[in-house]
Formats: C-alpha cells, structure tokens, sequence
C-alpha cells in the first residue's frame, strides 16, 4: 500500500516517514538523494510516496526529463546494430542505451530476434550513471525469462507525463490519485494491452488501429487534464460505445 506526504528539495527526512522491512533493504527511487551515513533528502519537490511491501521510497513530480535509474521498465526504440548490440533510445535527454542481442529469453546467435530501425522493446535499465551509457535488458538475469519483456509487436506508443507514469505502474494504480481509466475500461469490456515506461512513453495495443488511438488518448487526456474519477468513467463509456 502506498502513502504520500508533500515534501521539498533539501529538507531532511525523518525515519518515521521512511518504510522499514525486516529483510528487505531500503530501496530509493525518484527524486531523493543519499548522504552518508543516515541522511535522506528530496532533491525536488512534490509528494514523498512509500510502498512497504517493497520497502520503497520515491517523489512523485511532473518532471520534464526522464533520468534512466537502475531497475527502471522502459520503453525503447531501436535507432541502429552493431555486431552484438542494439542501441536503443529511451528518452531525447540521455544518450542511446545499448541492449545486447543475447538479451532475449531463449536468444542464441540464431534465434536472436531481428530488430529494424524503430522497433521497440519493453526492456529494463540495468546500469545507469552519468559516467556511462545507459544498458538495458530484455531477460531476467537471475531466471532467464522475459518477465513480460521484449519485442513490442504492434500497437502504438504515446507520450505521458513521469508521474502518469509512475502512477499507471504501481499495483493498484486506483489507490494513487484516483485514476481508475484501466479499471473502467475493462468493466466496459474493452479488450486492449498496454506497456508502461518510467521513461513516459505508453505502449497500447487492441483489436483496432480505432480502438488503440482511442485508449492511448483516453489517458493521455485524463492525464493532461486530470479528470475526476466520473470523468474518466464517461471517458470510459464513450469508447466502449464508439468501438
């Protein structure tokens, strides 16, 4: 369960507004710096949000710039290929991210997946620091498996603010801010798919190039505009009517 508190660039966290697990070590995200020993501060203003089960902490702001941060799911867009590589671009701001061709669940030098110019991938930030490019990875390197990641076959990406984002990844994305667009959409019988990038891009994907542009600029506008619960549910409505 997440909670949230307003917090600004500087101030100096207190340990009760931190989540402490038993086993789990105390993970930073977004927006917060560590300075050792104890100290934590946010580094820009907006809501201080912690998830206990993950023993997490990050701010939700709106910022303009995506920082690629270990850990982080996002969407990349292949921009070319070298003989072992593809190097990828996952946001305007930070230099292409390499992602090795092996880095595919079952991938071997034959059945490594042929990716063009502009193909995407659901990947996951694997090294991130300002001295070196960003890494990526399309494969859990503890199970092999894809988790979910790979080759994004079809659809079409929209952009979204960071905190849509964020917001759209958490477990019960209904619990932060009210948005409740997916959950309706589904209750309407829409049937679509969608992939979700720290780095603000969304992939959605459904029966119809009709009902993916529709789906994609329903939360688009719910994020832009910030529409009340009842607003998205009559967004909600009017696309399971249209399509």
């Amino acid at each position: 369960m997440a909670t949230a508190t307003l917090v600004l660039p500087g101030e100096q966290l207190d340990s009760s507004s931190l989540p402490s697990h038993p086993k789990l070590p105390l993970k930073l995200g977004p927006g917060l710096r560590h300075i050792p020993p104890n100290t934590i501060t946010p580094t820009v203003a907006g809501q201080l949000c912690t998830d206990t089960r993950k023993n997490a902490v990050w701010v939700e702001f709106n910022g303009g710039r995506y920082t690629p941060i270990a850990g982080d799911l996002v969407i990349a867009t292949v921009q070319k290929s070298a003989v072992d590589v593809y190097y990828a671009s996952i946001s305007d701001y930070t230099p292409n991210a390499s992602l090795p061709q092996l880095s595919f669940e079952g991938a071997t030098k034959k059945t490594r997946p042929q990716l063009a110019f502009g193909a995407l991938v659901y990947a996951r930030v694997v090294l991130a620091n300002k001295h070196m490019d960003p890494e990526l990875e399309c494969v859990s390197s503890s199970t092999g498996k894809s988790e979910g990641l790979g080759p994004l076959i079809g659809g079409m990406v929209f952009n979204i603010s960071l905190g849509m984002a964020r917001r759209l990844m958490l477990p019960k994305p209904a619990e932060n801010g009210k948005l409740v667009i997916l959950e309706e959409l589904g209750e309407q019988g829409v049937a679509f798919e969608i992939a979700v990038g720290r780095n603000g891009k969304l992939w959605v994907d459904s029966k119809s190039v009709k009902g993916t542009l529709s789906i994609g600029r329903a939360i688009q506008e719910t994020d832009e505009k910030s529409l009340s619960v009842e607003e998205q549910r009559k967004v909600a409505k009017k696309i399971a009517k249209d399509i």
